[in-house]
């Protein structure tokens, strides 16, 4: 399975969250972390997530969605709203989130699993 997420065809909306953690309590971030990612799933117009962060604590998480209501629901959502809380209280040192409309996508993949790279 890939770890990259099977979009539709264009448009449809990313946004993408870039942050800096900060040293606060990471098992309490991980585990809300976890059940963002959960919570998301169920929203209506969510396609997907990608995420990935280094040791330092710069992180990029893009989250795909068909449309900018479903974004903005998400937004509002009680239980996100209490994350975005305890991010900026607790665990961001900084973060910038970006909302785009996805146009055109193209992309690759190589077809011989023995020279692909294991997890």
């Amino acid at each position: 399975m890939s770890p990259l997420v099977a979009t539709p065809d264009p448009p449809y909306y990313a946004v993408i969250f870039t942050s800096i953690r900060n040293d606060g309590d990471a098992e309490a971030y991980a585990k809300t972390a976890q059940r963002m990612l959960e919570l998301a799933a169920q929203q209506p117009g969510f396609l997907g997530v990608e995420s990935v962060s280094d040791p330092s604590g710069t992180g990029l998480t893009v989250s795909y969605w068909s449309d900018l209501d479903s974004i903005q629901k998400w937004h509002a959502l009680a239980e996100h709203r209490e994350a975005q809380r305890l991010g900026k209280e607790k665990w961001y040192a900084q973060f910038q989130l970006r909302v785009c409309c996805v146009e055109r996508e193209y992309g690759w993949q190589q077809q011989d699993d023995k020279n692909r790279k294991q997890p």
